[in-house]
């Protein structure tokens, strides 16, 4: 038996002893479906839908001050750029224009870390929100996958026995997006991702 195992109590009562074996058996069973709780599981749940924080016309965008970011702190790596990955590597640095939010605490500064590829430095990035910034694609890329997912327990039968009906299991309600970024479109164009990046 391992430190973080406890033994199963003995009870002298063997009514008691029924009621010990079927919380045990409950548990096994929480425990379970925790355990199918898969990260494919968990994507399969829908994206909650949410409007932009800024809109910008237009005209809007062409009269605004681009803000254009460079990394506030640079810390350099010892691996070797794998060559393999050059393309991908000067598609993910082209400079993009976006608007990044924070749909948490709207109005807030993101601080982030980026190392898109092995062998490039790690950058550590203040992307102020809601106004239109220029910078490298991977940076654009990186902030519109913050998400999580909603867990909630769903109040539903799992098993029922002389004792009563127990209720409850574990699931993925809804995928909220944490920050966003959206493109800006200075000029138009028919290429763009699916991403928008």
């Amino acid at each position: 038996m391992s430190e973080k195992e406890v033994a199963k109590p003995t009870v002298s009562n063997s009514q008691s002893q029924k009621q010990v074996d079927v919380a045990e058996k409950n548990f096994n069973k929480f425990k379970e479906e925790i355990n199918t709780l898969t990260l494919d599981n968990l994507n399969k749940a829908p994206k909650e839908e949410s409007e932009p924080q800024t809109k910008l016309s237009s005209r809007e965008v062409a009269k605004s001050n681009v803000v254009y970011l460079k990394p506030k702190r640079t810390v350099s790596s010892k691996e070797k750029f794998n060559e393999d990955h050059r393309t991908d590597y000067n598609y993910a640095k082209e400079r993009v224009v976006f608007i990044a939010e924070n749909n948490e605490v709207i109005g807030e500064t993101i601080d982030m870390w980026t190392k898109p590829f092995p062998g490039m430095p790690a950058e550590e990035w203040d992307v102020p929100t809601n106004k239109t910034v220029n910078g490298p694609r991977y940076l654009a890329e990186q902030i519109k996958k913050c998400t999580y997912h909603r867990l909630i327990m769903q109040d539903k039968s799992i098993s029922a026995d002389h004792n009563g009906t127990y209720y409850g299991t574990m699931i993925a309600d809804t995928v909220k997006q944490r920050l966003d970024a959206h493109p800006v479109n200075e000029t138009k164009s028919v290429f763009m991702g699916a991403s928008g990046f």
